[in-house]
């Protein structure tokens, strides 16, 4: 039985042992909130001990949506910064990642928490072509244009998916 690696058992742990593996930071951040924001501590940060990746959120005046959003947000950065090695002889393309990429996820896929595992799998795919995109969608079955539009649907998957291409000396994907 192959052994999961560190990343992938991140991604699949639930929200309570995943926010024990982390150090949690509450504090105060400009935001909504007029005054009120200058009295509570709603804003959450998490940084993963064990990757040492870390997410924040601040958006609303509630820590608790904070905390939800901090966790999503998470799982994407673990996705998008943590690489597994990655055979592309031997390696075949999950059903779920071509179907995603073939009909795009939509707003409510990308809340599922499966999505950063999937987004995890393309990156670690990328990353074995070289960033290409054309390589990638060729591996995968679809079309590049199709790989394209997935990619620059989530904006954090997007920018990062470019700062990698950048790094490399490769243009950067243009959003649809």
């Amino acid at each position: 039985m192959p052994q999961t690696s560190l990343r992938d058992r991140v991604l699949a742990m639930d929200d309570a042992p995943l926010i024990a593996a982390c150090a949690v930071d509450t504090f105060r951040s400009s935001g909504p909130g007029g005054q009120k924001r200058n009295k509570t501590s709603s804003a959450v940060r998490l940084r993963h001990l064990a990757t040492g990746v870390s997410a924040e959120a601040d958006e609303s005046r509630s820590q608790h949506e904070n905390r939800t959003q901090a966790i999503r947000r998470l799982r994407l950065a673990v996705a998008v910064e943590v690489r597994e090695p990655l055979d592309a002889d031997a390696w075949e393309a999950p059903p779920a990642l071509v179907l995603l990429v073939r009909g795009g996820s939509g707003p409510a896929i990308r809340r599922e928490p499966r999505y950063a595992a999937t987004i995890a799998v393309l990156f670690d795919l990328l990353e074995t072509h070289g960033w290409s995109l054309a390589d990638a969608a060729a591996h995968l079955g679809v079309s590049t244009a199709a790989l394209g539009r997935f990619v620059s649907e989530e904006e954090f998957v997007f920018r990062a998916a470019n700062t990698r291409r950048r790094a490399l000396g490769l243009a950067p994907l243009r959003t649809r």
